[in-house]
């Protein structure tokens, strides 16, 4: 039998991602789990940042992001980004992480994340608590020895992880 919980969120478990902004003089990076597909056809991803955030007033200035796909042995990267605000400390030199110029937009891009998909935003939707960035997928970029012979994505080389309310979730593929 069902029994009604209330009406929580729980679209779980998320990619982890690490979205690296910049307004022109200043580079930030915060660690989400709000973030999903909401078109492909122009390809477009949307993220939910708190209005309070720093990264948002980056990217409300500039109007454009980086998603950044982090993999496991990240963790701590992601945990320290999802939890400091750039506005006291630069992430980019305290955990030793490389800027890398993008192909398009100005944010850099994470080196150490095999997967960049730079982004310009088209809209913000103001939505409570959240304020939701949809981004035009502008160039997806990826380690070279995780792209097939046809320029896709080999995932199963990527150790990607996803969130579910405090914990991190090793995603594994399930062959039919």
């Amino acid at each position: 039998m069902k029994k009604s919980i209330g009406k929580p969120e729980r679209l779980y478990p998320n990619p982890v991602v690490m979205v690296s902004c910049s307004d022109g003089t200043k580079d930030n990076i915060i660690t989400l789990a709000w973030v999903g597909t909401v078109c492909s056809n122009p390809p477009m991803i949307s993220i939910s940042i708190r209005p309070s955030r720093y990264s948002h007033e980056l990217i409300s200035a500039s109007m454009e992001f980086v998603i950044n796909i982090p993999e496991e042995k990240m963790l701590k990267a992601c945990d320290f980004c999802g939890t400091n605000s750039g506005r006291d400390i630069d992430k980019f030199k305290k955990l030793d992480l490389t800027k890398e110029k993008g192909f398009i937009v100005n944010a850099p891009l994470i080196k150490e994340c095999p997967i960049n998909i730079e982004c310009k935003v088209r809209q913000i939707i103001h939505l409570g608590t959240h304020d939701m960035f949809i981004g035009e997928v502008l160039s997806v970029n990826a380690d070279e020895e995780i792209i097939y012979s046809d320029n896709d994505i080999d995932f199963e080389k990527v150790n990607a992880v996803s969130y579910l309310m405090n914990h991190y979730f090793k995603n594994v593929l399930i062959k039919k």
